[in-house]
């Protein structure tokens, strides 16, 4: 059985920091992507940041210079280090794997249960 857990959330002042983590356990055989969504109140899924198993980042236009991707491939941990929160980074985020069971299985999507992030002053 695979799992995927975030920590790290939280409430923070505008202008703050968080570290996001997610680490993923299991019979994994192999991880391509991992990334990070978020979703707010009333708006739908969106992605913020994706990093490749060869580490090419890409994120959302609203988050870059500010948050950044990063990932443990020996951990098969996750990370998203936001820096200079605004309130309109409130929602939960969410972690994301595209991960192999076997040699010859298929690529599939994997999901965190969620983590909280408030930029509240």
């Amino acid at each position: 059985q695979v799992q995927l857990v975030e920590s790290g959330g939280g409430l923070v002042q505008p202008g703050g920091s968080l570290r996001l983590s997610c680490a993923a356990s299991g019979s994994i055989f192999s991880i391509n992507a991992m990334g990070w969504y978020r979703q707010a109140p009333g708006k739908e899924r969106e992605l913020v940041a994706v990093i490749t198993s060869g580490g090419s980042t890409n994120y959302a236009d609203s988050v870059k210079g500010r948050f950044t991707i990063s990932r443990d491939n020996a951990k098969n941990t996750v990370y998203l280090q936001m820096n200079s929160l605004k309130p309109e980074d409130t929602a939960v985020y969410y972690c994301n794997g595209v991960l192999r069971l076997s040699v010859l299985g298929k690529w599939l999507d994997y999901w965190g249960q969620g983590t909280q992030v408030t930029v509240s002053s």
